[in-house]
């Protein structure tokens, strides 16, 4: 007896990250196992819309739902699919590809969709910070004042968020909070006072374009990884961002990590929290506390930072694959200019033979 065709809803974020939508659609056309899969595409028209398709999928009996986008895009698409029979899966095509990178998930889009066809599900958490669903990374401090000022810029892609990063970083000035640990590893309850430049409380590894905020936190353990970066010298700069980068933060003096599945952090005033890098304006009071095992998602069992060869290799293909789709994109914009232009001139011959 056949089985039955599984079908997939993609959800398409067209101004997400990178360009080349269209090229990721010509690839499900041709790449998409036909003999597992049906599908149908979506794309949003305004924040927020994401999650309303996804629930509309789920109310219609889609098996997966695919988000086509970055970490915003990923998080409303996963956002209504929690606690359903419904798993999320992703073609990443934003600017950092956070919780992608974690679950190993290939940023080439062909990539992506082999991973599909494999059809391999995974049970995975998720956090949950004052009400507000993240599935890679939340925090106060730095990369929630670095997410608003990046969304106040308007300007999209690592080159601009890095701009935010260096002309902030020796502007900023780290706040004192209180943090509640509860139900850590050891069952016990800590409670202390700190300044910090920023406090992530992660679920996945990075905060995407592999910078390794916990490099050894997983998305399946059932445990929250919070890391307190102290405040640190314009001298201490350099290495913490390297070590930010090669994930091996862990190894700085500078930095405190534990794990728990509760946390909540008191400030002296409302200020900038980001969820899976989004920003948003919270109170004095930010609560954050991991669902364990409360999203399906289509991924490798293989989860968290690769080793430095497999991080080499797919910066290598990555950089060529940006080229390749900033060339294609440069071929299409020529292209419709040569045909305004032969039209143009085809006008101007009709208008002056009188036709």
């Amino acid at each position: 007896m056949q089985e039955q065709k599984k079908h997939i809803v993609f959800i398409a974020n067209p101004i997400s990250g990178t360009a080349g939508k269209q090229f990721v659609v010509k690839l499900i056309e041709e790449y998409l196992d036909r003999s597992r899969y049906t599908y149908s595409i979506a794309t949003t028209e305004r924040v927020g819309h994401a999650t309303e398709l996804a629930q509309k999928a789920v109310r219609e009996g889609a098996d997966i739902v695919c988000a086509i986008g970055g970490d915003g895009t990923v998080n409303e698409v996963a956002n209504g699919l929690v606690h359903t029979q419904t798993a999320l899966a992703i073609i990443p095509s934003g600017s950092g590809n956070g919780l992608a990178r974690h679950l190993r998930i290939p940023t080439d889009p062909l990539n992506a969709i082999k991973i599909l066809n494999r059809g391999m599900t995974q049970v995975m958490d998720y956090g949950i910070v004052n009400g507000k669903s993240f599935f890679c990374t939340c925090g106060v401090g730095f990369d929630a004042f670095i997410s608003q000022k990046f969304a106040e810029s308007g300007k999209r892609g690592p080159v601009s968020y890095l701009e935010n990063v260096l002309n902030n970083s020796l502007k900023y000035h780290p706040e004192t909070y209180d943090v509640e640990i509860v139900n850590n590893k050891d069952n016990e309850e800590i409670h202390q006072a700190c300044k910090a430049f920023l406090i992530s409380c992660a679920n996945a590894s990075q905060y995407g374009n592999n910078a390794y905020i916990a490099p050894s936190a997983s998305v399946r353990d059932g445990m929250m990884d919070v890391t307190i970066i102290e405040p640190f010298t314009a001298i201490e700069a350099p290495l913490i961002a390297t070590q930010l980068f090669s994930g091996t933060i862990e190894q700085n003096s500078r930095i405190k990590t534990f794990q728990c599945q509760k946390v909540k952090i008191h400030r002296s005033q409302p200020g900038a929290v980001h969820y899976d890098g989004d920003p948003i304006v919270m109170g004095e009071d930010v609560e954050v506390e991991l669902m364990a095992g409360g999203l399906l998602c289509v991924c490798p069992a293989e989860e968290g930072m690769p080793e430095v060869e497999v991080r080499v290799q797919n910066f290598i293909t990555e950089h060529f694959r940006n080229m390749y789709n900033k060339t294609e994109e440069l071929i299409q914009q020529n292209m419709l200019k040569t045909q305004r232009i032969t039209q143009l001139n085809k006008d101007i011959l009709r208008k002056l033979s009188g036709k």
